[in-house]
């Protein structure tokens, strides 16, 4: 929980991170999409996301940020160039909090960190994708300005979930 005058830090993320992320990648997807992704598929998507893999990940990420709250890391968010060509050159990629720390004030700031380091980029618009069926990112979108422009589906086995993407200008 986030205590008043608690000392909150964005920055960029390095390989040191990767238990702590690893930690907070299986706790937000575990609440998140436990009912919404079919849990042998959630549970092997956890898995493969351990710390070896974070490890790996973090040697070369150049647009992942993590928020440190009294030097304990709490939420992260991944960014770069859009996967999809057109006007929305830039993409937040990944954005998630401990189950702890959400619905404080911390996703909106790691947002805007993103949203910012998209824009010294130079990188134009900017994409989202969520699960239609997660309720609280759609939300967490909608207030934070995008409007839905595209919607996809992912398949995990036979079940096929609706995406959609949220763009700003």
């Amino acid at each position: 929980m986030l205590e008043s005058g608690a000392k909150v830090q964005i920055r960029k993320s390095t390989p040191t991170d990767a238990k702590a992320l690893a930690g907070i990648f299986h706790a937000s997807w575990a609440q998140a999409y436990q009912g919404i992704i079919p849990h042998l598929h959630l549970q092997s998507i956890i898995a493969r996301r351990g710390i070896n893999w974070w490890k790996r990940a973090l040697r070369h990420a150049d647009g992942t940020f993590v928020i440190d709250v009294d030097n304990s890391i709490v939420g992260y968010a991944t960014c770069g160039s859009s996967r999809s060509r057109g006007k929305y050159q830039g993409e937040i990629f990944e954005l998630y909090l401990s189950p702890d720390y959400q619905g404080v004030g911390l996703g909106e700031r790691l947002f805007e960190a993103s949203r910012y380091d998209l824009d010294m980029r130079q990188l134009r618009g900017m994409v989202v994708w969520a699960l239609l069926d997660n309720t609280p990112a759609c939300d967490f979108y909608w207030r934070r300005g995008g409007r839905p422009i595209a919607e996809s589906a992912d398949k995990f086995g036979k079940t096929e979930l609706a995406k959609i993407a949220f763009g700003w200008q």
